[in-house]
C-alpha cells in the first residue's frame, strides 16, 4: 500500500505541472495571467453552475470531470491562445501530453484519455456545455480586465465572433449576452471594429 501511496503522490507531483502553464487573459482583477490549473478549477465550477441553471438533465460528475482533464494536455505544449495561427494543430501535442499523463505508474484515474477525448472531439450535451463554457470564461475574464489580451494582441471584433459563432446553435440567449458585450468591448476600445 505504501509503494501505491508514493507512486500515486508522484503522479499528483505531476499534476501540479499545469500550475505552471500561463495562458494569455487575466484574473478577475487584471494584475496577473492565469494559470491553467485555475482556469480548470474555474470551468468545473463554472460548468457545474450552467449545468445546475440550465433545464437540462446534464450528468453533473461526467461535466465536472471533462473540465478537470480539459487543459492537463497543455502541462508540456503550453497554452495555445484562441486566436493563434496555430491554434486547430494543438490539440496533437495536447494529446500526446495526456497519454504521457495518463502512463504514470501512480495514475489510477483508468479513463482519462476517453475523457480527453470526449471534452475535445465528443459530442454528448456534457461536451457541448464544456465547450461554450471554455469560450466564457476568458471571455469574460477580458471583458473585466479592459479587453485584457485583446488590445494587446490587435483582436478584432470579427474574430471573437468567429471562436464563439458556435454558441449561438448551442444556446442562444447566452449567445445574445455575447453579442451585447461584445458592443460594448468595441465601444470601450477593446475589441478593434
Amino acid at each position: 500500500m505504501t509503494n501505491r501511496i508514493s507512486t500515486t503522490a508522484d503522479f499528483l507531483l505531476q499534476l501540479d505541472v499545469l500550475k505552471t502553464v500561463n495562458r494569455r487573459n487575466y484574473i478577475n482583477s487584471g494584475e496577473r495571467l492565469e494559470n491553467s490549473a485555475e482556469h480548470s478549477w474555474h470551468l468545473a465550477m463554472a460548468c457545474w453552475a450552467f449545468a445546475e441553471l440550465l433545464d437540462d438533465d446534464f450528468d453533473k460528475e461526467t461535466i465536472i470531470k471533462l473540465a478537470l482533464v480539459h487543459d492537463l494536455g497543455e502541462m508540456d505544449p503550453g497554452d495555445t491562445f484562441l486566436y493563434s495561427k496555430d491554434r486547430s494543430q494543438a490539440y496533437i501535442k495536447e494529446r500526446q501530453c495526456i497519454e504521457r499523463v495518463n502512463a504514470h505508474s501512480g495514475n489510477p484515474i483508468s479513463n482519462m484519455v476517453e475523457l480527453w477525448d470526449e471534452q475535445e472531439i465528443g459530442k454528448s450535451k456534457e461536451a457541448r456545455l464544456l465547450k461554450v463554457v471554455d469560450r466564457l470564461l476568458p471571455f469574460l475574464l477580458n471583458m473585466n480586465s479592459q479587453g485584457g489580451p485583446w488590445p494587446e494582441n490587435g483582436i478584432h471584433k470579427s474574430q471573437v465572433i468567429d471562436m464563439h459563432q458556435f454558441i449561438e446553435d448551442e444556446y442562444p440567449e447566452i449567445y445574445q449576452w455575447f453579442l451585447a458585450n461584445i458592443d460594448y468591448a468595441v465601444e470601450q476600445g477593446w475589441l478593434l471594429s
